[in-house]
């Protein structure tokens, strides 16, 4: 028999796949996690209780009754300065409507444009919301769907004012079903190139044809008619020098070539993705150019149409390869990067010159595909993608070396925690003490993937966010994280944004305090807390005055607690919290030990500002003697020490757990660990 002294000083591997828990020769294992369910890893390598959700608004009513909430609910931020953000939720309320509330600073905005609603009612017609795409410039969000005419939501003077409208577009022409004629007629150009003026000797033009092309044959010349003057008399713009200035050009020398739409209609449908780049607004795809990318004019953001190939003009390119690589997201980087079902692209820009029609080049990066519906984040240096199938968080990040972009697998050791991810949202570092937090909510159970990142450091720390209820979607604002939540209440089905808040430690809840915004509640001056209708039937969580109380069941809207609380009340849903440690796997000189019995003597856990931890199922003490009857609990800083622990077992874990809402953090452990023959 021989005992050892196993110490994990960090978890910043995060909750391992069950595939690789035979893996203890690799690095990882010693700083990985069998489980880590609703907490976050800190880049420092230790673990913390994950923020309780603050209950914001109950959208129930506002969606109809025949849409699923995979495409009736959207979460979209809207940053309108450094200071100043919003997150704006969407609600399909029926096939021509959609209700657009706003959020700022943890607080809804109400009474829109003065209307006394607390919504503005967007006509986006009966599209899917998460199939809808966006950008922002300043105080305009831009909003487009292959099925829909481009939006734009606009802020006005405060934050109370907000404009929807149509985008109004000045479509590039595309020929969907080119065909060609010859005129009987003799043309007469008045210049060789530029804006030229073309008369034909018999009434040959039509309206129609603005915007079709003349072509001069034999290779002479070709220009797009941009007016027509008369039946006989049309303006165009060359693309190559006419033959000859006023010389004819005789009846069967030329022919007309028609069949050029606008790219963008009802018909041929809109397009798919958008982003601005340099000054430009870019289109990614649409219904019927799946693969076409098209950029404004510069700082012309809604003209499209090409003309003389400029260096401000529009762009318009296909990317024609051996696949149909149809886009389905881009995003604003080091270049633009365009990522499609099939691969990765990106624009190149030699020097950092600008892009222009005359040097536009789309290179292939990687093939592994973007999942359509998941716009990617930006995360450092690097863009964060999900790939096509949904089983892999991928990192878009430029090589040096190469002189290319690489699509590395960020997600290898935690895949298990993918389950058709539905949405994305990233939580940028606020503070030296916290990474980048990457949120997935998943459609299969309604838990939500979590990764902590901190790229300098190595550090992608991914656990599970699970609720009484099923994660929708998620947004950030600012520092701020939204999410839409599923909940059964009282037999109904019941959809609510909610915020996390890391000064709360339950769900779907409200505080009672004074000065409280709605739906918060002033400081009851009696032992009844009301306005809880949104939690009706349910058993719930009781923290006065940071006194956890017996739980309660919500009955008429109200709870009765047991003393008037004198600064506040939080009431709320409970969470699970456990983390569970990898078996205990020790080095000897005479080998591994995988097939013995194992037992942890002691545990000895380190620990900050905690209030509540239980370990193996032994809940810690910590309060200090003299212990006050009466006292709200304190938060410890330092180790607590666990013996003895008996059983022996195959795997030898150390199981953290919570047994009240309450703080806390684990730093580390250092455990005894003997191990049988």
């Amino acid at each position: 028999m021989s005992r050892v002294t196993q110490y994990q000083s960090n978890f910043t591997v995060g909750e391992i796949d069950p595939l690789l828990v035979g893996r203890i020769d690799i690095q990882q294992y010693a700083s990985g996690l069998s489980k880590a369910q609703n907490v976050v890893v800190l880049p420092q390598g230790g673990f913390e209780r994950r923020p309780g959700l603050r209950f914001m608004l109950d959208i129930t009513s506002h969606l109809g009754g025949s849409f699923t909430t995979l495409d009736g609910i959207r979460l979209v931020p809207f940053e309108f300065s450094t200071t100043q953000a919003f997150m704006l939720a969407f609600v399909k309320y029926d096939t021509t409507n959609t209700r657009v509330f706003f959020f700022a600073n943890g607080i809804q905005i109400t009474n829109i444009n003065g209307s006394g609603n607390d919504y503005l009612v967007c006509a986006l017609g009966d599209i899917d919301l998460d199939r809808m795409y966006f950008t922002q410039s300043a105080d305009t969000l831009i909003l487009v769907h292959e099925d829909m005419s481009p939006k734009s939501i606009v802020r006005g003077a405060n934050n109370s004012t907000w404009t929807f409208s149509t985008i109004s577009l000045t479509s590039p022409k595309v020929a969907f079903s080119l065909s060609t004629s010859n005129p009987s007629a003799t043309i007469t150009p008045d210049a060789i190139d530029g804006t030229v003026e073309v008369t034909a000797s018999t009434s040959v033009f039509t309206s129609s044809h603005v915007d079709q092309y003349i072509n001069v044959l034999n290779g002479f010349g070709r220009a797009r008619i941009i007016e027509q003057v008369s039946g006989t008399v049309v303006k165009v713009m060359t693309e190559l020098p006419f033959f000859k200035a006023d010389q004819a050009i005789a009846s069967g020398a030329w022919e007309l070539e028609t069949g050029y739409e606008d790219a963008w209609s009802a018909t041929r449908g809109y397009p798919r993705t958008c982003s601005f780049h340099e000054g430009r607004l870019y289109f990614g795809g649409s219904k019927t150019l799946p693969n076409t990318l098209f950029g404004s004019k510069v700082a012309d953001f809604f003209n499209f149409k090409s003309a003389e190939a400029l260096d401000d003009d529009a762009i318009l390119v296909n990317m024609n390869t051996d696949s149909v690589n149809a886009i389905t997201a881009m995003r604003s980087g080091r270049d633009l990067q365009i990522f499609t079902k099939d691969a990765e692209f990106f624009v190149p820009q030699a020097d950092l010159d600008p892009i222009t029609p005359s040097n536009i080049v789309i290179k292939n990066a990687t093939r592994r595909g973007s999942k359509e519906g998941l716009k990617p984040v930006m995360a450092e240096g690097g863009t964060l993608f999900i790939q096509r199938e949904g089983k892999a968080l991928r990192e878009f990040l430029f090589s040096d070396v190469d002189l290319n972009y690489q699509a590395n697998n960020i997600s290898l050791l935690a895949s298990h925690l993918l389950k058709t991810p539905r949405s994305m949202a990233l939580r940028v570092a606020t503070s030296t003490d916290d990474g980048d937090l990457l949120l997935i909510p998943n459609d299969d159970d309604g838990s939500m993937a979590v990764f902590s990142i901190l790229r300098s450091q190595n550090v992608v720390a991914p656990a599970e966010f699970v609720t009484d209820g099923s994660f929708l979607d998620v947004a950030v604002d600012g520092s701020d994280i939204y999410t839409v939540v599923k909940r059964t209440i009282g037999g109904s089905t019941k959809y609510y944004i909610e915020i996390f808040d890391d000064q709360r430690t339950t769900d779907s809840n409200i505080q009672y305090f004074s000065g409280a915004s709605s739906p918060d509640q002033s400081l009851p001056t009696n032992t009844t807390c009301s306005s809880l209708s949104h939690l009706e039937g349910k058993t719930v969580n009781v923290v006065r005055d940071d006194f956890v109380l017996t739980d309660k069941t919500v009955s008429s809207g109200a709870i009765t607690i047991d003393a008037v609380p004198t600064s506040y009340v939080e009431v709320g849903l409970a969470y699970n919290v456990e983390v569970v440690t990898l078996p205990a796997e020790p080095k000897l000189s005479s080998g591994v030990v995988v097939s013995r019995k194992r037992r942890i003597l002691e545990a000895t856990t380190l620990v900050d500002r905690t209030q509540n931890l239980a370990v193996n199922g032994f809940e810690l003490p910590f309060r200090s003697l003299p212990y006050t009857l009466g006292s709200a609990p304190t938060t410890f800083t330092g180790r607590k020490r666990l013996a003895p622990l008996l059983g022996y077992s195959d795997t030898a874990q150390i199981t953290f757990t919570q047994t009240q809402p309450l703080f806390a953090t684990v730093l580390a452990v250092e455990y005894k660990l003997s191990t049988g023959q």
